[in-house]
């Protein structure tokens, strides 16, 4: 895991949130591993020693404006997912908005975790580790309320809450994969409506 980086020195002189959103700009355009530290400096506008004291290094950069990037436009999402009573609403409400996020205007294209560290070399695996940790965050969060609506007799009992997780999972990161290719929200908004029919209707009460 990469260990986040502790700033020494003097106190800086920009807008953290500001020069992390550049940074996810050149790292969502060019990749991790091709985007230098030159590039990466004249779009935050600071120099190389600020960007070494506040970062540490490229990777500790890159992992922060990942996290920012989370932070921003996911955590929302997130909580929706958890905060809804109905597992169905639920996994609605999140493919719902995650077509809108992955084609928002405002937001990179595209999932940054899912697409963030693409052909990563060996030299650079922390990164890859790092970000396959989070892509597993995301499938447990599927598990973790799957295995809440069996409990709550949402789903038929005997569903393959396991199985499910890992299918909805890959789904989203696939339309992670047509967001960056330019499909559009509406599109999105179909796959996911599709996806949705692989859960199991609430069972019939009497």
């Amino acid at each position: 895991m990469i260990p986040q980086h502790q700033s020494r020195g003097k106190p800086r002189t920009f807008d953290r949130e500001a020069v992390l959103r550049k940074a996810l700009t050149v790292f969502w355009k060019r990749g991790y591993e091709p985007a230098s530290m030159i590039e990466l400096c004249e779009a935050m506008e600071i120099k190389p020693p600020s960007l070494y004291a506040a970062f540490g290094n490229k990777a500790q950069l890159f992992m922060e404006a990942v996290n920012h990037y989370e932070n921003t436009y996911w955590n929302d999402a997130w909580d929706r997912l958890e905060q809804e009573s109905d597992v169905h609403k639920a996994m609605v409400g999140f493919f719902q908005d995650a077509a809108r996020i992955l084609t928002s205007q405002d937001a990179p294209c595209g999932c940054m975790v899912v697409l963030g560290a693409a052909n990563v070399s060996r030299e650079s695996q922390d990164v890859n580790d790092a970000l396959k940790a989070l892509r597993e965050e995301g499938k447990t969060c599927f598990l973790d309320r799957l295995k809440r609506g069996l409990d709550d007799g949402d789903l038929p009992a005997g569903t393959d809450v396991d199985t499910l997780a890992s299918t909805l999972n890959t789904l989203f990161h696939g339309m992670s994969i047509q967001a960056r290719d330019g499909v559009e929200q509406p599109e999105l908004e179909r796959v996911a409506a599709t996806a949705m029919a692989l859960i199991p209707p609430k069972p019939s009460r009497g």
